[in-house]
């Protein structure tokens, strides 16, 4: 009697796409570790930047296809980990801190696990804020607007062709500062939630090209540029959220 086929469900090499371009991520977050090794700072660079967009068009081409699942959520939040957490640190230390010994080290695994917490709250839906806000915002900074913040040092000292003209202590309490940031409490937007009407598409194209253009011509200026008008945005959240914190601590007496 032969023996029965596998009857197992056939999946479309479509729906790993998805999963295809987290682990993509992944490499090009290892790679820049071994490249920040190497001294290559600037390719280290440019491969982080490379994980942040593959790590913006996995979950959406994930919603495009239908093939969200539980594997791939954990998959993404892993990676974001290593690309957002454990990458910039490394990077950062190589390039700033290796002379400060101990404390250049500490603030490394305080950015790190600051991280790490920040994508544990995101998994477990551990939020102060509710559902509807966080429709349309973050609580605190995501991991890799965060690890863009961390590299504005090293964005700056580009511009300036300088090999790293800031004091290591500095950049050390400025890595702490935005690991501070990603565990905050604060509401940030959402970018991706913004919307526009109609008849002003053919300016945000035009936008869109205007900021391609200074990526490809003048890279570290407009990353310089980008990083500061985002931290404008994250302390204007923060200034929110202090004048928000009064009103709900603020509790009616019960009367004498």
């Amino acid at each position: 009697m032969a023996a029965e086929k596998p009857t197992g469900r056939k999946l479309p090499l479509a729906r790993l796409l998805p999963n295809f371009l987290t682990v993509a991520a992944l490499c090009a977050g290892v790679t820049a570790i071994r490249f920040a090794v190497e001294g290559h700072f600037k390719l280290a660079i440019g491969l982080i930047l490379l994980a942040a967009v593959l790590d913006g068009l996995d979950g959406r081409l994930a919603r495009l296809l239908q093939s969200e699942s539980q594997i791939g959520a954990e998959l993404d939040s892993l990676c974001d980990f290593v690309n957002f957490g454990v990458a910039p640190g490394l990077i950062i230390w190589l390039w700033a801190l290796q002379d400060m010994k101990a404390a250049g080290w500490i603030a490394v695994l305080i950015y790190t696990v600051s991280c790490l917490l920040r994508l544990a709250r995101f998994n477990l839906g551990n939020r102060a804020i509710d559902t509807t806000a966080e429709k349309t915002g973050f609580q605190g900074v995501p991991s890799p607007a965060g690890a863009m913040l961390c590299f504005l040092p090293m964005f700056a000292a580009f511009t300036m062709d300088a090999a790293q003209p800031f004091p290591a202590g500095l950049v050390a309490l400025y890595m702490a500062f935005v690991g501070a940031l990603m565990i905050g409490r604060f509401r940030t937007p959402s970018f991706k939630k913004i919307s526009f009407q109609a008849e002003y598409v053919r300016y945000i194209f035009l936008g869109f090209v205007a900021l391609i253009a200074a990526l490809l011509a003048y890279p570290w200026v407009t990353l310089v540029v980008l990083d500061l008008i985002y931290a404008c945005v994250v302390v204007v959240s923060l200034l929110r959220s202090a004048r928000r914190a009064p009103e709900v601590e603020e509790e009616p007496s019960d009367g004498a």
